[in-house]
């Protein structure tokens, strides 16, 4: 028997989210209902819509970074029941691609999904999830192994925080590009990644971390949540203020920084990120490029050339996440005291609200808005 719920969702393309009822069918084998209580509003959900989709066919359920209760469970699910808090993941390993078959699930090529049980209520169309989520909803449908849970004593407005914005910026630091105690960092972009990037950098003991943007506000923000110096990008060349910036480089060689963190998705920072390296340093991408993106490096340079400055890049894909460990791992951060989830939520709003939500985000200085449902 279907049950009812509310979603803010995409009809068409070129068309603001409406927020309309939805039916959805029981949960399937290894699947899950969660009953939503908060999601935080992702850049992601508002490229999905400036893209017209993404490739995905519409109706749409927008969101991917909610937590929640668990309803019902499908058959063959034992490791949750009903009433258990969860974050929702959208990358849950599949445990069947070559990455997790050679023990590497951190960087499986496919992640789990549900099978499609959303229907527009006004027409019976099955919706799409926005990363095999859509948590812009009273009620969702996931994989399982998409539902992590949470300790009963973490706030869930703030736990949703950790599936996407916070898990891509501090797995960034701590998974995809480790910091070792002591180090350099730079970070381009303090938005909600970007500071995330900061607070990981910070959990790891880095010694210095830079932080940069063009926002005054936003760099107030990062010196908030960690950061040890800021360069505002508007007032000259950030790779030299950057570069002049690091303390203790190596006698008589104006070095750059140990490692550099993109969280813009402009390209022109992705150059500035390989230039503000040291010898051998890493410079790692998270931002998500538009198609039609690309990069021109400079390799020949003797000081910040790729060859010669023996540059590393990386790129992160939502900090390289395992959510069953990591998720629980920053939950506990949270309740240490060691980790400001709190900090980063600069307003809740209800469902209705999205649109407002993703204008807010363009125009304004906003961390995350959360929708309460």
């Amino acid at each position: 028997m279907a049950t009812e719920g509310r979603a803010a969702m995409l009809i068409e393309p070129g068309k603001p989210a409406v927020v309309e009822d939805i039916l959805l069918d029981p949960p399937g084998p290894g699947e899950v209902q969660v009953r939503v209580v908060a999601s935080g509003v992702c850049h992601t959900d508002l490229t999905v819509k400036m893209q017209n989709g993404a490739g995905m066919k519409f109706p749409i359920v927008l969101g991917h970074e909610g937590a929640g209760y668990v309803e019902a469970v499908g058959d063959g699910v034992t490791h949750l029941q009903e009433g258990d808090p969860v974050v929702i993941a959208y990358r849950a390993p599949c445990e069947q691609c070559p990455a997790c078959r050679r023990g590497d699930p951190r960087h499986c090529y496919m992640a789990l999904r549900p099978k499609q049980r959303l229907r527009r209520k006004a027409t019976g169309d099955l919706c799409s999830q926005v990363l095999r989520c859509g948590t812009f909803a009273t009620r969702t449908i996931v994989h399982s192994k998409a539902a992590v849970k949470m300790p009963d004593n973490m706030p869930l407005e703030k736990a949703c925080l950790i599936a996407c914005g916070v898990i891509t910026g501090v797995g960034a630091t701590m998974n995809t590009t480790s910091v070792f105690p002591g180090a350099s960092v730079a970070v381009i972009g303090c938005g909600g990644v970007g500071l995330s990037v900061i607070q990981g950098a910070k959990l790891c003991h880095a010694k210095q971390i830079i932080a940069v943007d063009v926002n005054p506000v936003k760099l107030e923000w990062a010196k908030k949540f960690g950061a040890t110096d800021v360069v505002n990008a508007r007032e000259g060349d950030p790779v030299a203020a950057v570069r002049s910036l690091v303390k203790d480089p190596w006698p008589g060689y104006e070095g750059g920084v140990d490692f550099s963190y993109e969280a813009t998705g402009r390209m022109e920072c992705i150059e500035q990120a390989v230039r503000m390296v040291n010898y051998n340093g890493i410079a790692t991408t998270i931002g998500f490029p538009g198609p039609d993106d690309s990069v021109t490096l400079n390799v020949g340079n003797i000081d910040t050339g790729v060859y010669w400055n023996k540059v590393n890049l990386r790129v992160c894909h939502a900090g390289d996440t395992l959510p069953s460990h990591d998720f629980p791992l920053m939950a506990q951060f949270y309740l240490q005291g060691k980790l400001d989830l709190d900090g980063m939520v600069t307003g809740e709003i209800a469902l209705e609200e999205v649109e407002d939500a993703f204008h807010t985000m363009e125009t304004g200085n906003v961390i995350r808005s959360v929708i309460r449902l």
